[in-house]
């Protein structure tokens, strides 16, 4: 590896994995059902204690019910069920810098309910892709923070 460019990393502390939890709007989940494989990107809210991530639920994909009582079809909807460990990777990376920190444990729905207020203050406006607003509402999961690694650029 003479010709290939790369960059030392190493662990970041507690305090740093929590800043940049805190600071962080968005990431990808990682769920998996039988051998194959599903990420998701999502946003998430952090308060310290709990990693709430925000998914939605969409006319004719009924998350909301499905994953509650593992049934229906959606393919979302069936990883978040049959997943027992899943894995959320927020990160960053540009020339100069890079971190991410990864977040494994079981997902589940929150049983916490919050107003549309408290949404707009914890998560960043939501992506619509051709469907009608009307046609989307939320879910709050939580994923149990068991483990948690951050890594980042160091000078080297």
């Amino acid at each position: 590896m003479e010709h290939v460019e790369y960059v030392y990393t190493s662990g970041m502390s507690e305090s740093d994995v929590e800043a940049r939890l805190r600071a962080g709007e968005h990431g990808v989940l990682a769920l998996a059902s039988d051998g194959d494989a599903y990420a998701t990107p999502l946003s998430y809210h952090y308060d310290g204690d709990r990693l709430l991530l925000r998914v939605s639920d969409h006319d004719g994909d009924r998350l909301l019910l499905r994953v509650s009582d593992h049934d229906g079809d959606g393919e979302k909807g069936r990883f978040l069920a049959a997943t027992d460990t899943a894995t959320f990777v927020c990160y960053a990376a540009s020339t100069d810098e890079s971190w991410s920190v990864h977040v494994r444990g079981p997902v589940s729905r929150s049983e916490r309910r919050v107003d549309e207020a408290t949404l707009n203050e914890w998560f960043q406006p939501f992506r619509l892709f051709d469907e009608a607003v009307e046609d989307v509402a939320f879910t709050l999961y939580e994923l149990e923070m068991e483990t948690v690694i951050g890594r980042a650029t160091v000078d080297g």
